[in-house]
């Protein structure tokens, strides 16, 4: 067992939840995922690996890792939710309104206004999540 493997087993025990082989790969397909997969992309990759992972067990894990706080899911406007695993440090998420693409992108001026603006109000972030959905433009000189 290598030790990527033991660290999603010993996250999902951390997390309170059972160690189980369709757990173990979906959360291994999230954590080597560049986009933010949903749960029919998901059930794709998982059935190259595993071939007996049905579509309610991709959703049975994916509530139970969200659950735990392992994994994010991002509710987008008329699409299927996509998932993540939950960021080591805060980002905004643009959605090309054409291609559907997600793309993170990285803000601390972003996050230092949102900061600045809740100590104000007297309160204190307990989680966020900015989407902005966008079309992508074509730059002058472009045909």
């Amino acid at each position: 067992m290598g030790a990527e493997t033991t660290d999603f087993a010993q996250a999902l025990r951390d997390a309170g939840l059972r160690v189980t082989p369709q757990r173990m790969v979906l959360l291994s397909i999230l954590m080597g995922s560049a986009d933010h997969p949903n749960a029919d992309e998901l059930l794709a990759r998982a059935r190259a690996v595993d071939d007996s992972v049905a579509l309610a067990t991709v959703y049975r894990t994916l509530s139970a890792l969200e659950e735990a706080g392992l994994i994010r899911k991002l509710t987008l406007e008329n699409e299927p939710a996509r998932y993540e695993i939950t960021p080591a440090a805060e980002h905004e998420h643009i959605v090309d309104i054409d291609s559907g693409e997600v793309i993170e992108i990285s803000c601390d001026e972003i996050n230092r206004l949102r900061r600045e603006l809740l100590d104000r109000l007297g309160y204190e972030i307990v989680s966020q999540n900015t989407l902005i959905r966008a079309r992508r433009i074509r730059k002058p000189g472009q045909g």
